[in-house]
């Protein structure tokens, strides 16, 4: 089984290109950081880096990628790894890796300090669920219903 799941910022805006043709195709390319934590063996107090990770949208999901993201936004990101190489212009074989973006999402809500972050709308025309300060959806009061599992 072949799948990702990231969640981090990203590095700058989306570099959204179209493919030719009658149908054009969105394509966005976007590098996400995401924090590695470590522990430094002379150092007890924990220390957090970042892989930066190249990832690709197509479609719909390129479309939105470039309407909605921006430099520093959090998002989460489901996929699958693609690997491949090419030649340079030296002739040196260069290894690729990167992520094809099957569903991505927003980690946080514009009011909780990221930069350039909007809701998705909610579906079916309902009003989408509204956050805390805490991070928790505040449920309106009222509701008696059990969970909305089988």
């Amino acid at each position: 089984m072949n799948k990702v799941i990231l969640m981090g910022r990203l590095t700058k805006d989306p570099d959204v290109r179209y493919s030719q043709g009658e149908n054009a195709l969105a394509i966005a390319r976007y590098t996400l950081a995401v924090d590695r934590r470590f522990s430094r063996k002379d150092n007890t107090e924990n220390q957090t880096t970042a892989d930066f990770i190249s990832c690709k949208a197509f479609g719909k999901s390129g479309e939105f990628a470039e309407k909605y993201f921006r430099k520093g936004t959090k998002i989460c990101v489901t996929g699958r790894i693609e690997t491949g190489s090419y030649t340079n212009k030296d002739g040196v074989k260069v290894y690729t890796t990167e992520v094809v973006v099957e569903d991505q999402e927003f980690a946080e809500s514009k009011n909780s300090g990221g930069q350039g972050n909007f809701s998705q709308p909610a579906a079916s025309g309902t009003a989408a669920p509204v956050t805390a300060d805490n991070g928790f959806m505040n449920i309106p009061d009222g509701i008696d219903e059990e969970l909305p599992f089988n």
